[in-house]
């Protein structure tokens, strides 16, 4: 049973910082007050965030709640501007946006890409670019004054090429892609910049099209082209092109997120690290503690009631644009426990997390995601077993954006490489 909480009207809202930051702080009070809260989002636009686990647990499965953005009131009432900087997350056309038969139709398309069969089949690759990768952090530590910036050269390129691979997606478009999708995913994005980043982005990935179109290869992006010309109405060019948006994007930015948050969380727990090294937990531990207690996304757009709601005790107005709170639910007392503020690969019921969504619109890519993660870490800290933080960890930039949740820049010293195992 959900805890009752204030309605909406009750509970002065709260004003989402578009600069982003760490969320835990602003979760907790926010959860101390019910586990939904009213918020003012960028452009003064009013909307909702559910961020307790049980609450936010029915909001996701609830049959009277939608993704497709002409349910978005003010978005059909023509009161939010084009370049308003959410405005993508609730647009694009894809599974992220779209409700029954068409979510279902365009997620048929993919998904057996992702089943655990075929992404296990991805392993070899996946380990082959982690050692790759883990040569060039060792260059990096031997060539300069042992520090090397984890996130742009291990994190971040990991996940981007094993998806831009999966995709069919030159090398040649990927840093730009990366810009580009972390412009798309920040909150504090200026209008002008939003729209300029959206256009590219389309212009972009209608040229990955276009090339696998003419040069069709062993990729998703081939098989969806080709499921097109199979039966036309299957996929139209915009469905297309908001597919490869979204993957391209969720594909890299959560991993990328989740890689960080893993490793600075045990370089901060040595003592959960230790657990890992002495056989008491596992990596898969790591990752599923890490995705409840950081988790990589803070609040994601959108998701509308069709009619009024009550979840949580709180009234949801039909049309409200709702912000999913992850990592507020991932740190709920009421969940979690009284230490759920605590990383500990101990935890009972280890994996109870909605960090990777529920019901319908459960995250497609978490079995390659997991894989990436774990592969990673084992990877990472068996080479680098004395690896740690370069900076104390409360000088770490946070991230920009109230979207994505984990630090810009991951300093850390490698120290002593074992070499390969």
């Amino acid at each position: 049973m959900t805890t009752p909480s204030p309605a909406p009207s009750a509970r002065p809202p709260h004003r989402i910082d578009p600069a982003g930051g760490c969320p835990h702080a602003l979760n907790a009070r926010l959860l101390a007050g019910g586990a939904v809260a009213p918020v003012v989002l960028p452009g003064e636009v009013p909307g909702m965030v559910v961020l307790g686990h049980e609450a936010l647990k029915e909001f996701l499965g609830h049959p009277d709640v939608a993704k497709d953005a002409r349910h978005f009131a003010a978005l059909a009432e023509d009161r939010i501007p084009a370049g308003w900087p959410l405005r993508t997350f609730a647009t694009v056309r894809g599974m992220t946006t779209a409700d029954g038969d068409d979510h279902r139709r365009l997620r048929s398309l993919v998904s057996r890409a992702f089943t655990a069969r075929r992404v296990e089949e991805l392993r070899p690759r996946v380990e082959e670019l982690t050692d790759e990768l883990l040569d060039g952090v060792a260059r990096h530590a031997a060539g300069g004054d042992g520090v090397v910036e984890l996130r742009k050269h291990f994190a971040l390129p990991l996940p981007m090429r094993v998806i831009c691979e999966l995709f069919g997606v030159d090398e040649e478009f990927r840093g730009r892609l990366h810009h580009l999708s972390s412009q798309v995913v920040s909150t504090r994005t200026s209008p002008e910049d939003a729209l300029a980043a959206n256009k590219e982005m389309v212009t972009l990935l209608a040229q990955v099209a276009a090339a696998r179109a003419a040069s069709p290869g062993d990729d998703l992006t081939s098989a969806l082209i080709a499921a097109r010309e199979a039966d036309g109405d299957r996929l139209g060019q915009e469905e297309l092109i908001g597919t490869l948006i979204l993957f391209v994007i969720a594909g890299h930015e959560t991993t990328l997120n989740l890689i960080t948050n893993a490793v600075r969380a045990l370089c901060t727990h040595r003592d959960q690290l230790a657990l890992v090294t002495a056989g008491r937990a596992t990596w898969s531990d790591v990752v599923e503690e890490t995705l409840r207690w950081d988790s990589p996304v803070s609040y994601f757009p959108f998701r509308y009631p069709t009619r009024d709601l009550t979840v949580g005790g709180a009234v949801i107005p039909r049309g409200t644009p709702v912000l999913a709170g992850y990592s507020g639910a991932g740190r709920d007392p009421a969940a979690h426990g009284p230490d759920a503020g605590r990383f500990d690969l101990t935890r009972p019921a280890r994996g109870r997390h909605l960090s990777l969504g529920h019901g319908a619109h459960y995250c497609l890519g978490a079995p390659l995601a997991r894989l990436e993660a774990t592969t990673a870490l084992e990877r990472l800290f068996t080479r680098f077993p004395d690896l740690d933080l370069a900076v104390p960890d409360e000088e770490l930039p946070a991230h920009t954006g109230f979207v994505g949740n984990s630090v810009r820049e991951l300093p850390v010293r490698p120290g002593h490489d074992v070499g390969h195992q």
